[in-house]
């Protein structure tokens, strides 16, 4: 039901022409590049053509402004797996928001989402603290509204996959686990 091809077209049907930009399926990490000599076009490139990794990756685009779009990676410094605490929360507060979005889209295409850590040989922070971040960036977002980036792709994937349209609070139903609410 969630083919790569599918999304791939969807995002450059809308922003090929008007934001220069395209979502590529790499073979590694996923990176954000800037058009350059090499290549004319901005590239959102997500890891082994995996669906949630091309949605995470998008959601970081539609996160990023104008200028950031001219930088690669968009500027954001990246502390790989194996963070200690202290660099896991600042990880974890620059994820909130693209991950809230990331949770909308999945939630618009019909597809199962779950936050990252994304810090699996490092020190372990509480995911579900987090988890809880993201749901309450997701209700903002709902309440107040996604840049009209978001706006258009939620739209279209809501349409294309037949999901709920407009998306609502009911759709983002999140408990943190009774026993973990003191953990949280």
């Amino acid at each position: 039901m969630h083919h790569i091809d599918d999304l791939i077209t969807i995002f450059d049907q809308l922003f090929s022409t008007q934001y220069n930009t395209r979502l590529v399926k790499g073979d590694d990490e996923p990176i954000y590049i800037p058009a350059n000599a090499s290549c004319g076009y901005h590239q959102v490139v997500f890891a082994h053509g995996f669906y949630a990794s091309a949605l995470h990756e998008i959601a970081h685009w539609l996160v990023a402004g104008t200028k950031r779009r001219t930088l690669e990676d968009y500027g954001y410094w990246y502390c790989p797996d194996g963070r200690d605490k202290a660099k896991q929360l600042e990880f974890e507060n620059v994820e909130v928001k693209p991950q809230a979005i990331e949770w909308a889209l999945s939630v618009a295409a019909g597809f199962d989402f779950n936050v990252s850590v994304d810090n699996l040989n490092g020190e372990q922070t509480c995911r579900f603290r987090f988890q809880r971040r993201v749901h309450e960036q997701v209700m903002a977002l709902l309440e107040g509204g996604f840049n009209t980036r978001t706006e258009q792709l939620l739209h279209v994937l809501s349409d294309f996959y037949k999901t709920p349209w407009p998306l609502s609070q009911a759709q983002f139903s999140w408990h943190c686990p009774k026993e973990l609410l003191d953990a949280v």
